[in-house]
């Protein structure tokens, strides 16, 4: 179990960017890590990567000194846990709606007595938990692992408040696009309903003391919402690989 650099960072009200990646491809996450970014978000709901796959990318991602995330497809236990034990360092949930769907994701990420996370002689323990005896383990990998339930529906609004009552959550990241549609607009989050929503959702979460995040498709956009105390940002691969490109591409132009 390695210190989870993002979570310290966090911790200490420092903003962290990051990409949310549906490549397999361990190459890409090592790109992102010698590239300078924070974290590397395996993308296992939009994306066909196999538990198999994951723990090859995170060691392309423990060698490049990038911190490796993952978005879990459901809230299955024996999935989760398959991604912990892989190495992964935090796990962000889709869908969240209740306080009751979040309890079931803080008791599948930590081990006891926090939660009900199974102990195996796996990667993520150094196999057989290196210096460390069974008890300082189990304690420092649930001070290490990070816990992000996002924010995309509706109704998860509209059960905010207690939602954010649950212990063991370190914050949330909201889903603007899927939020939008949950709420009706089905042509993108670009509508005053929408902003306003968010806004007072962000402003509840940081209330709380919680980490906020949420998408961000430029630098000057990343710079924004860190100013509005934004600390976790997330663009794409894809995104950053297609503005890139469009910069690079004027050089053509006569």
């Amino acid at each position: 179990m390695k210190q989870n650099i993002v979570k310290t960072r966090l911790k200490n009200n420092q903003p962290v960017l990051g990409v949310l990646s549906n490549s397999i491809d361990p190459t890409i996450a090592e790109l992102c890590g010698f590239s300078g970014l924070d974290f590397y978000m395996i993308d296992g709901e939009h994306s066909p990567v196999t538990t198999a796959q994951v723990q090859d990318i995170v060691r392309a991602c423990e060698v490049s000194g990038i911190t490796p995330l993952a978005r879990v497809r459901s809230n299955d236990p024996k999935l989760i846990l398959q991604f912990l034990d892989a190495g992964v360092m935090g796990l962000m949930m889709p869908g969240i709606k209740t306080p009751a769907e979040v309890e079931a994701l803080v008791q599948a990420v930590k081990y006891p007595p926090t939660g009900v996370r199974g102990l195996g002689l796996v990667r993520a323990a150094d196999y057989l938990q290196g210096a460390m005896n069974q008890g300082e383990y189990v304690q420092f990998a649930n001070e290490q692992t990070l816990i992000l339930p996002q924010i995309e529906d509706i109704e998860a609004v509209q059960n905010i408040d207690a939602i954010l009552l649950v212990d063991g959550v370190d914050g949330f990241v909201i889903g603007p696009r899927d939020l939008a549609m949950s709420m009706g607009y089905y042509d993108g989050p670009g509508h005053d309903d929408v902003r306003k929503t968010i806004a007072g959702v962000v402003d509840k979460i940081r209330k709380a003391g919680l980490i906020v995040g949420t998408t961000a498709a430029t630098g000057d956009q990343a710079k924004a919402l860190i100013d509005r105390g934004v600390l976790l940002c997330l663009n794409s691969v894809a995104g950053l690989l297609k503005s890139a490109a469009g910069d690079f591409m004027k050089g053509r132009q006569i």
